[in-house]
């Protein structure tokens, strides 16, 4: 289904972005990536030599003329429920395994739709916006660059996931992303992998120095 986007006019109202960050594995069925996102924690704070911290994945909701859409990143077979706005697809783990549905993951760009565990969020950020910029982000969503989830294929230093889908999202989009970081001290892997990306697009002879978080 292609996801309609309004036209921008000057009279648009109300644009708004907002960015959601929620506890990795949130929501009653996330035990499983509860479990392996502290294990992998637990080894890269062994590894940089200090302690663990939890982990965070975003998410946003957007407002364009009175029409809000939920923009994630999730696994294919994560939502039964039909019309949720897929606009692009790509592979877990590996590049060959992406030939499964179970190692697949969507971008959702679901007009009127929500994010499964908004409720488990532990901090909202109203971003500062307009039309214009909010109409540039909802353009940008299907071309988002789907290189495998959980690697670093695109050569950023950091793996790439939803934090990158994101991040990726509101620097290409123009909006202002320094000093947003996780709350509570946390870290959200994916992050910086996003913000260099999207660097290189604007500037592919100087990619963006960045601070993982």
């Amino acid at each position: 289904m292609v996801t309609r986007i309004p036209v921008l006019r000057e009279d648009s109202w109300s644009p708004g972005v907002e960015l959601l960050w929620i506890p990795l594995g949130a929501g009653d069925g996330g035990r499983v990536v509860r479990g392996s996102g502290r294990a992998y924690e637990a080894l890269v704070a062994r590894r940089q030599h200090r302690p663990s911290q939890p982990l965070f994945h975003a998410a946003l909701r957007v407002r364009l003329a009175g029409v809000e859409y939920a923009i994630e990143m999730a696994p294919v077979w994560d939502s039964p429920v039909r019309g949720r706005g897929v606009v692009a697809e790509g592979p877990v783990g590996l590049h060959v395994l992406g030939r499964s549905q179970l190692f697949r993951y969507e971008v959702r760009l679901w007009r009127g739709g929500s994010i499964p565990d908004a409720g488990s969020a532990v901090a909202t950020v109203a971003l500062s916006t307009d039309a214009s910029r909010v109409h540039r982000l909802l353009e940008l969503a299907p071309d988002f660059p789907c290189a495998t989830w959980g690697r670093d294929d695109l050569r950023t230093g950091d793996m790439w996931n939803s934090n990158s889908l994101v991040a990726w999202l509101l620097t290409r989009s123009g909006h202002e992303v320094a000093g947003l970081v996780p709350p509570d001290g946390g870290r959200a892997p994916g992050w910086s992998a996003g913000l260099v990306v999207a660097g290189r697009a604007r500037d592919p002879e100087r990619p963006p120095v960045t601070t993982s978080i």
